[in-house]
């Protein structure tokens, strides 16, 4: 019997390998806010000074305000000042934002070179929802070198992209 997906050629890129490694945590602002509405400077400064940051050893800590409040720019820096003994990254925004911004920075540092010419199945189901920026990023650095960029599993693919014939 001859497994056909495995000699077809096809190079199988799984996004979901790219998740962050450490774990994601959140740090609303909002539960910091007068009437959710106010910061006011004496009160955070001392919820700061009590909060124990030691939870976050080894997380990446996401900063953020959920609430519709104008947050002063000192008040992300008091944050950050009191979680980096702790975190392992202090990121400013949500996780949805956190893991777009992650993926745009790993799939840049791809070497095209290694997908020249190549047939490329993007792996679309896991475990892991990975962000739909995420798709839209490998494909436009992958499309200008690979010779088709599909979506799916490589039994079952969706055509993204190939290459046209070159005629000659």
């Amino acid at each position: 019997m001859v497994n056909k997906v495995a000699a077809s050629g096809l190079i199988t890129l799984k996004l979901e390998e790219y998740w962050p490694e450490q774990a994601l945590v959140s740090f609303d602002l909002k539960d910091y806010l007068f009437m959710e509405l106010i910061l006011k400077e004496k009160d955070f400064r001392e919820a700061i000074k009590d909060h124990d940051f030691s939870q976050y050893e080894g997380k990446t800590l996401l900063v953020f305000c959920s609430a519709d409040a104008i947050i002063p720019a000192w008040a992300y820096m008091l944050v950050a000042a009191s979680a980096a003994p702790y975190a392992a990254d202090i990121y400013q925004g949500t996780e949805e934002e956190y893991l777009r911004d992650h993926y745009r920075r790993v799939i840049r540092q791809f070497d095209p070179a290694d997908y020249a010419g190549q047939r490329i199945v993007v792996k679309g189901c896991g475990e892991r929802d990975v962000p739909p920026a995420a798709y839209l990023e490998v494909t436009s650095i992958l499309r200008p070198v690979a010779k088709s960029i599909m979506f799916g599993e490589p039994c079952s693919t969706v055509p993204v992209y190939k290459q046209p014939l070159k005629r000659g």
